[in-house]
């Protein structure tokens, strides 16, 4: 009942319209919201700065919005330049007997949240994970002392984490909904917060980057093949994103004929989630496959999605991250 009611007023935010019942608490949301950045203006709450550089790669709304892709593509750019990027997350979905959490490519996506091992597994990065990210940060500076930069997977929010740098996020075609905050509608801070990030980034058709997808990846034996090979074939498609149609589109448009299973963002599977009566193939995305990754079902294969980033906008990224892959700053980190 309460997932049916969460849908149909996610339905309204992205409609463009609004419970009007909704509107005070939104108004009170609002308030709070305001005397809690405010208090971290003030030096009310501290803001904590780390041994080294952030970069906060964030949203202004609650749901997916592609942050993760281009996290990974973010450390990936970083890299090739030179720059040895750490990762930190709160490691939502995930939870751990302690935190901080360090997480590699093996570690249980229970543990550290399915985008953590995600990035862990796509980039090779360091990454740790804890609900305070200050923590997270030292942990990861501690553990990892030849890194030059920290990634936060989101945390534009969490202010208690200083940063050099934001970039924010936003879905290119559902953009900030009807504009109201929560409950009313999807904002976490007023859009008047942009004003303040470096980088803004609109995910998606005609945005600044978009995912595209070419291969899969079956998971009981890592065999790969084209996602071509699948054309004219009729699947299952399982998605537990913040944009389910979005993996279902990318999907139909190599010639597959999808049968669309959309989940909960960060849904944990079991066997009987993927059972569908026949024996077709099951395609999901990279973050639901993590979290399918020890069933012996031969029909499971992973889409591994990359952010294809446009020329206007990989320009503007090379210039904010800059300052971090030159000589100067690197001695005097």
């Amino acid at each position: 009942m309460w997932q049916a009611l969460a849908q149909r007023i996610q339905a309204r935010w992205y409609a463009r319209s609004a419970y009007m019942a909704l509107m005070p608490l939104a108004c009170l949301y609002g308030a709070l919201v305001w005397l809690r950045r405010k208090a971290y203006e003030n030096g009310v709450f501290k803001t904590r700065r780390v041994a080294r550089p952030v970069i906060v790669v964030g949203n202004i709304t609650v749901g997916g919005s592609g942050k993760t892709p281009l996290v990974i593509a973010l450390v990936t750019r970083l890299a090739a330049r030179g720059v040895r990027a750490g990762v930190v997350s709160r490691g939502y979905g995930g939870r751990a007997a302690t935190y901080p959490l360090a997480v590699d490519a093996n570690t249980a996506p229970a543990q550290a949240g399915d985008e953590p091992v995600l990035i862990a597994t796509r980039t090779g990065a360091p990454v740790v994970v804890a609900p305070d990210r200050v923590a997270a940060a030292q942990a990861l500076c501690a553990a990892h002392p030849d890194i030059d930069v920290i990634v936060a997977d989101d945390g534009l929010q969490h202010y208690r984490l200083a940063r050099q740098a934001e970039i924010a996020v936003r879905d290119a075609a559902r953009g900030y909904g009807n504009g109201w905050l929560l409950p009313a509608g999807p904002l976490r801070e007023p859009l008047a917060r942009l004003a303040r990030v470096d980088l803004e980034a609109a995910h998606g058709a005609g945005g600044d980057y978009q995912l595209t997808v070419r291969a899969a990846r079956r998971l009981v034996d890592d065999a790969r093949c084209a996602l071509d090979d699948f054309a004219c074939q009729t699947v299952h498609a399982v998605a537990g994103i913040g944009d389910p149609a979005r993996f279902f589109a990318a999907l139909t448009a190599h010639g597959l004929d999808v049968k669309a299973h959309p989940m909960p963002d960060h849904h944990r599977y079991t066997p009987a989630d993927l059972v569908f009566g026949d024996d077709r193939p099951v395609l999901m995305t990279e973050k639901d496959a993590i979290k399918c990754r020890d069933m012996t079902d031969s029909r499971l294969w992973a889409v591994p999605a990359d952010a294809v980033l446009s020329d206007d906008f990989a320009a503007r990224l090379d210039g904010l991250i800059a300052p971090f892959f030159e000589p100067t700053h690197k001695e005097n980190r």
